[in-house]
């Protein structure tokens, strides 16, 4: 209530009732008030009245939810279902015009003010928790592969001769098809193996640019975080053949925020070298549902022109989880996943050693990648094994076997899923990702140790077979 309505309904109830709702309300109106103040995401979490309470006011704003509005156009926020009213706190325009996916709407300065509160609070975060040289963020309602996509067409007028990109392998198929899908040809750069870990292969991307020519290359792309065996691209060393040579650098960083490592390579490479764009998922950084990322820079210029690459409108729906979550979280809450997401990596890790070490296998040792871990699989195991754990509840665990060969977008891959052609081992990969907690890496060794020890036990019994089978034909 205002305090006009507050003054009124001192005439039904006693003052001292109406003074403590006041004080109440002042309380919640100060945080909004700091937020639009200083356009940063708060330290700590709102609860969740006050975040709804915010919602509700902005809501208010758009046109659509004007008492006395008469909408005579084709798109005016109708919504048939009071569910999805409800769902979207009747938020309906979305948010950007035809050109500029930053740009304000006339007719929803509410739905236009939660976007450019959120971006705010977004770029806050990332600088506070590591990149702190970034300029420049947006939140797009497209997951992480259509967003490189974004990017790498927003680099066409500035390079129009240019139609390579240069990709230090990464096994996922999302990353191909953004290449090919913006018109580009790849240029697939093998890995090389130090021991157990895959790595940039910088002198054979160096001469790639040589043999190519700097500029008929569109940009490098790059990928931070990744499936174990493979560790983050020595991206500094990157960047600065990159600002060599005048090319673009831009960084797949799909899970990678919830990562000081891969946070401390962004904000060096930026300072040694170059990097145009680095882009993350929202569901896999910040714990919304899928549809959304992040692309931000050190360039405000460059970021702003993938915004005006949008063609239309964009959903909202991206923005409104990520709002809600970021000021129920605050940055305290944020940093005390990342830590507790660090600690659950290191009893992963120490757990996963454990069961290699019952069961006579081999921990694939990877230093340079700090969210997910490998374990090498006895010779003649399959990709079964995944199947069993997932019959079993257990998500997310990936089961490689190195003489796989996939055709991607026209690109064929042998060793398909290893990030190299020659990998010795099959393994499996987990990864201990924000949001993890203890209970689910103890529940999975247990669950992975079980069915480890039957694999083994059915292999150990083909292998009799087969020599029984050898002897009697002898």
């Amino acid at each position: 209530m205002d305090a006009e309505s507050l003054r009124l309904a001192e005439r039904l109830l006693p003052s001292t009732y109406i003074k403590q709702a006041s004080d109440a309300d002042i309380s919640r109106r100060t945080k909004i008030h700091q937020l639009l103040e200083k356009r940063k995401c708060p330290d700590e979490g709102w609860d969740d009245q006050t975040i709804e309470g915010l919602l509700i006011d902005l809501a208010k704003m758009d046109s659509n939810n004007f008492p006395a509005n008469c909408g005579v156009g084709e798109r005016e926020a109708r919504i048939y279902s009071g569910l999805v009213a409800q769902r979207h706190y009747r938020l309906g325009h979305g948010i950007g015009r035809s050109g500029d996916i930053s740009e304000v709407q006339p007719k929803a300065a509410g739905s236009s003010l939660l976007n450019k509160l959120t971006n705010a609070m977004v770029l806050d975060l990332i600088r506070r928790i590591g990149i702190r040289g970034t300029q420049a963020c947006l939140v797009m309602p497209m997951a992480t592969g259509m967003t490189v996509m974004m990017t790498l067409l927003s680099l066409r007028d500035s390079r129009p001769q240019a139609k390579y990109v240069l990709w230090p392998r990464i096994d996922q198929k999302s990353c191909l098809k953004s290449i090919s899908t913006a018109g580009f040809e790849v240029v697939v750069v093998e890995n090389v193996l130090e021991g157990d870990e895959i790595r940039t292969d910088v002198p054979a991307l160096k001469e790639k640019v040589t043999s190519l020519g700097a500029e008929n290359v569109a940009a490098v792309l790059t990928t931070t975080s990744c499936f174990a065996p493979r560790g983050v691209d020595r991206l500094e060393e990157v960047a600065k053949i990159c600002k060599e040579h005048n090319i673009p650098h831009v960084v797949n960083n799909a899970y990678g925020i919830q990562s000081t490592k891969c946070l401390h390579h962004i904000q060096q490479a930026g300072r040694v070298g170059r990097v145009d764009a680095f882009i993350q998922s929202t569901d896999k950084n910040f714990l919304v549902p899928v549809g959304g990322a992040v692309v931000a820079g050190f360039d405000a210029h460059f970021i702003e022109h993938i915004g005006k690459m949008y063609p239309g409108r964009a959903s909202v729906s991206p923005v409104l989880d990520l709002f809600i979550t970021l000021l129920s979280m605050g940055v305290q809450g944020y940093t005390a996943l990342m830590t507790q997401r660090s600690q659950h990596m290191e009893h992963l890790r120490l757990r996963m050693g454990e069961v290699a070490t019952n069961l006579n296998l081999k921990l694939l040792q990877t230093k340079n990648n700090p969210i997910s871990i490998g374990l090498a699989l006895p010779e003649g195991a399959g990709t079964e094994l995944g199947s069993q754990l997932f019959l079993r509840g257990v998500s997310g665990v990936r089961v490689v076997t190195p003489d796989q060969v996939k055709v991607v977008a026209g690109v064929t891959l042998k060793g398909w899923g290893a990030h190299h052609p020659n990998y010795p081992h099959a393994y499996l990969t987990a990864a201990a990702a924000l949001g993890m907690t203890r209970t689910d890496v103890d529940t999975f060794m247990a669950r992975l140790e079980k069915c480890l020890k039957k694999m083994s036990n059915k292999l150990k019994e083909t292998r009799a077979d087969v020599n029984e089978d050898g002897l009697e034909n002898q």
